[in-house]
């Protein structure tokens, strides 16, 4: 690697400078891989390198801390810090440029600014086979996307998003290293002061609005009697108190999303979510019976996840995020769609960091 790097600063160069490597470079702890001087008329200036192998973000930060101290303790103010890897992706080579670092990539792509100097060539990374993708939306998983939803740009130790989740610290490590991968998620410290927050909410909110709506889940319709249409979620929950079934179900749908979100004049269908193999329990509670034609309830059984972080509402109803309330109206029936986005839109204003 530091041939190659040698080899391309003096194509770069070429008529300017000459470079050449410095030896006598202690292999001590903490020390840059390699030091390459470049000498022009207008005197020599040193470039500290450290050559790492295919990095996201997260994995520039030891290489930074390497160059830092290894600039620190030349005392020379004409050094150049540089890391070289076989592949950058855009967010670290970002991230290098942001710090005033340098960089080379093996495909050729080289970046040095320097007080006169200034070299920036562009090649196409050859980039390692990628890792299979995991899937973020298995249950488990699928809780710890919800709690980083939920809070967004909000620095958090893998402790504190379990708790959130009620999943692993396991389960938690796995999504948020598959987030900073897709550079979707910062980090922040090691160890036990490791913190990490996402950064994309709206392209992971994409990415699980993707998966939701691939999905079959078991719905069953059914007709509930109200005087008053406006009071159906109301009477919903007052049914299930009284039956002992206050807690363990979230209210989605249209009627939920508007209640949260008032838009539409009228909304008088609702989702009742409940645990998988509870359906039939929730059906009996409500007194509904089968039906495909006036339905103005729905039971859809579903993982735990999604019953996470209900909202209280008028009268002790419980309904579904706000995140869950936007999924279940992707389904395209009616004005779902004027809400569903509509509902993001206030969503998104609270991503402002």
């Amino acid at each position: 690697m530091i041939e190659l790097l040698t080899a391309a600063l003096n194509d770069a160069l070429e008529g300017v400078a000459e470079v050449e490597p410095v030896n006598g470079l202690s292999p001590s702890k903490g020390a840059p891989d390699a030091l390459l001087s470049l000498k022009s008329m207008e005197g020599s200036v040193q470039v500290a390198v450290e050559v790492v192998r295919n990095a996201y973000p997260r994995d520039i930060q030891r290489a930074v801390w390497v160059l830092d101290e290894a600039t620190k303790t030349t005392h020379d103010q004409d050094h150049i810090r540089l890391v070289a890897a076989e592949t950058l992706s855009p967010g670290a080579k970002q991230s290098l440029k942001e710090r005033g670092i340098a960089y080379f990539e093996k495909s050729g792509s080289l970046y040095l600014r320097s007080k006169g100097w200034l070299i920036n060539i562009a090649h196409p990374s050859k980039g390692p086979s990628r890792p299979e993708t995991i899937s973020l939306f298995t249950d488990a998983r699928e809780g710890v996307v919800h709690a980083l939803l939920m809070h967004a740009h909000q620095w958090l130790t893998g402790a504190e998003l379990a708790e959130m989740a009620q999943t692993s610290p396991y389960t938690c490590s796995v999504v948020l290293k598959e987030l900073e991968r897709r550079e979707w998620c910062d980090s922040m410290g090691g160890g036990r002061t490791l913190r990490r927050r996402l950064v994309e909410p709206g392209k992971l909110l994409d990415a699980w609005a993707e998966n939701w709506t691939q999905r079959s889940e078991i719905k069953t319709k059914g007709y509930l009697f109200v005087e008053n249409r406006k009071n159906l979620l109301q009477e919903i929950s007052h049914q299930l108190e009284e039956v002992g079934l206050a807690h363990g179900y979230v209210l989605s749908g249209t009627a939920a999303a508007n209640a949260y979100a008032p838009l539409l004049t009228e909304a008088d269908m609702v989702d009742v979510i409940v645990p998988p193999q509870w359906g039939g329990n929730y059906m009996g509670a409500l007194g509904l019976k089968p039906t495909s034609k006036g339905a103005n309830v729905q039971i859809v059984e579903r993982e735990p996840s999604t019953l996470l972080f209900a909202q209280p509402f008028d009268d002790h109803c419980n309904l579904a995020s706000p995140f869950i309330l936007y999924l279940d109206l992707l389904d395209g029936r009616g004005r779902n769609k004027e809400l569903a986005q509509y509902i993001r839109e206030k969503m998104e204003s609270t991503w402002a960091m």
